[in-house]
């Protein structure tokens, strides 16, 4: 929570391009009413928190247990692995798996998450209830009617529910968001998903080059979630997903960490795997880290107007500060334990 006049010094990435900048940052009422330049090269990082763009965070019950089996056998509803689980859960153990989950998101510099939430409108409710309290805001896509309650429809594949045609126009007349699960095991999905203008697409991780120009060209953003692919089994390549090409044919790149039951929702992890497997640029990992913030209303982005969600690390009290490119410093290396304080705004 921020409330009243506060300053804020140290070396911040600012705005769209994250360039990093010896600043003040002034924040009141909960929003950044200033940012201005000094000359300190030794203070503090400044960096904007993260937006996990895709969970689920109602599997959490269901962490790590010692199971096998294929995309469709874990996690493809109706009768996956993890909708048994979901179904025969206690709705207070539900809210209790999720709330650790939102609390794990917000202790590592996470303000916000789009979560692809199961159960119809009582899954929406009990994810609002564990959400309570915690400075870490879900966006909801629902199913089966829970998305009347939340930001949209969540689908889980354009070839696995029946009757989308009717679906997506009923969600369309009341003037919600469409996401797509797409690609995620192969590319057929792809170009069903595209025709019924998504507001957004996840994973694409065997899409073609001309179904993610069309993306760019069409502005859909897409979710990657590169941890989870490896872990389920659906690329054990840096060429899937296709990460490189996206942003070379102009995608805008989200970066979520997908399903609890597999998953740390740590976008510090998700962040260092992308460095590593696919050789990504890290100012572009770390805007896709943030930039779910933009896509789903209030932009975390520091600058004057803002809502000051930010965290701030101190290189000075670990290795970090030997570090000559703080934001490869902060992909590659930072985690939860290296943020001194959080400036988060309801």
């Amino acid at each position: 929570m921020v409330s009243g006049d506060l300053f804020v010094q140290g070396n911040a990435f600012l705005g769209e391009e994250f360039e990093l900048s010896s600043v003040t940052i002034v924040v009141s009422n909960g929003k950044i009413t200033a940012v201005e330049e000094e000359c300190d090269r030794h203070g503090p990082w400044i960096c904007p928190a993260f937006f996990n763009a895709h969970t689920h965070v109602g599997d959490t019950v269901a962490m790590d247990l010692p199971v096998s089996g294929t995309l469709e056998e874990l996690v493809t509803p109706p009768d996956g692995l993890k909708h048994r689980i979901l179904a025969r859960t206690p709705r207070d153990r539900l809210i209790e798996g999720m709330r650790a989950s939102i609390r794990t998101m917000y202790e590592t510099g996470t303000a916000g998450f789009a979560d692809f939430r199961e159960g119809g409108p009582e899954g929406i409710m009990s994810l609002m209830d564990a959400a309570e309290g915690i400075p870490c805001s879900p966006v909801l896509f629902g199913r089966d009617g829970g998305e009347k309650h939340g930001r949209g429809l969540g689908i889980s594949g354009a070839r696995d529910v029946p009757d989308i045609d009717e679906k997506v126009q009923q969600a369309r007349a009341m003037g919600k968001q469409i996401a797509f699960h797409a690609g995620e095991r192969d590319s057929l999905d792809i170009d069903q998903a595209i025709s019924y203008d998504p507001d957004m697409l996840i994973h694409c991780t065997h899409a073609t080059r001309p179904q993610l120009a069309e993306c760019a060209e069409r502005e859909i953003p897409i979710v990657i979630c590169p941890r989870s692919n490896w872990r389920l089994g659906v690329t054990s390549s840096p060429e899937h997903p296709p990460v490189s090409l996206m942003y070379e044919v102009g995608c805008t790149v989200l970066l979520g960490t997908d399903n609890v039951m597999f998953v740390q929702p740590d976008m510090w992890q998700e962040m260092a795997f992308m460095s590593a497997v696919y050789r990504s640029a890290p100012r572009d990992i770390l805007r896709s880290a943030v930039g779910g913030s933009s896509v789903f209303g209030e932009e975390f982005l520091i600058k004057k107007g803002n809502p000051a969600r930010f965290f701030i690390i101190d290189p000075h009290i670990s290795n970090m500060r030997f570090s000559h490119d703080p934001c490869k410093t902060v992909v590659n290396r930072a985690g939860a334990v290296n943020i001194v304080k959080k400036v988060f705004s309801s």
